[in-house]
């Protein structure tokens, strides 16, 4: 499903959800579509969050609260959207947790890092596209990470949830792109959030959470939610499948994939020189 035609052009006239969307990328994203002419159902685990940000925007959108990776708030959100706007046009998987840290995550923060990071866009896409099909159009946006591509220092479950990301949204595109769905996959590095800000600090192991702030901060420009929607808007208009709002995350997934062994040995050598700076 690609758009010709200019931002607003792709989305005027259309109806989307966002999730995660009382803050963040995902209240960037819900004010730019809104601003773009759509009509949006803004969802948060923070339903005050998400009245907030609906309240803003005014007549064009809607809130709902609820666990974004529970089958049956999707489908409330689905048939919340067709109540208030009609058919979903654009699904945006935005939600995400930061997760546990190393080998010493729980359980519960496994479970819960692929349930909000990864099982939540498949229980969306499950529940979407074969409507999408009968229609011949829809749009998925998977807020992956760069760490998808690449890895997050500091917090194994985020890594290996957003690689699953980043590999269902692959899946997706290919498996339906030729029949009207379209997919892009964000894959951001620091966004000013209160993920990067404290989200990523888990509360069994600090020190490896603000290592992994450290790093994304470390790696590159800290950009605003509105800069990183405005690139997403931009991309989804396009029909672009990677979004890359850091443009240099590019050449660092070219280099890893060019030669792994020296990439990883260079993470290693990055990580040092994160956790004893100045040796």
């Amino acid at each position: 499903m690609e758009h010709s035609g200019t931002v607003t052009d792709a989305f005027t006239g259309r109806t989307a959800i966002v999730t995660g969307g009382g803050s963040g990328i995902g209240a960037a994203l819900a004010r730019g579509l809104a601003g773009h002419g759509a009509k949006v159902v803004v969802a948060d685990l923070d339903p005050a969050t998400a009245a907030k940000v609906a309240d803003d925007i005014g007549d064009a959108a809607i809130s709902a609260g609820g666990d974004a990776a529970d089958p049956e708030v999707i489908a409330q959100l689905i048939a919340a959207t067709e109540s208030a706007f009609g058919p979903v046009d654009f699904y945006f998987a935005n939600a995400g947790i930061g997760g546990g840290a190393g080998l010493d995550s729980t359980d519960a923060q496994w479970s819960a890092a692929l349930e909000v990071n990864t099982l939540a866009h498949i229980r969306a896409a499950r529940l979407l596209v074969p409507g999408w099909l009968e229609r011949g159009s829809g749009y998925f946006v998977s807020t992956a990470s760069a760490a998808g591509l690449l890895t997050q220092l500091g917090s194994a479950p985020y890594s290996v949830s957003k690689h699953a990301a980043v590999g269902f949204a692959e899946w997706l595109s290919i498996t339906y792109g030729d029949k009207g769905i379209g997919v892009s996959c964000l894959c951001p590095m620091g966004v000013d959030t209160a993920l990067l800000r404290e989200g990523m600090i888990p509360e069994n192991n600090a020190e490896a959470g603000r290592l992994a702030i450290t790093a994304v901060k470390s790696a590159g420009a800290v950009l605003s939610p509105e800069e990183v929607a405005d690139t997403v808007l931009a991309g989804v208009a396009a029909g672009d499948f990677l979004i890359l709002p850091h443009p240099e995350v590019l050449q660092m997934y070219r280099n890893k994939g060019a030669d792994y062994d020296r990439w990883i040995r260079g993470m290693r050598r990055f990580q040092a020189a994160l956790v004893n700076p100045g040796s």
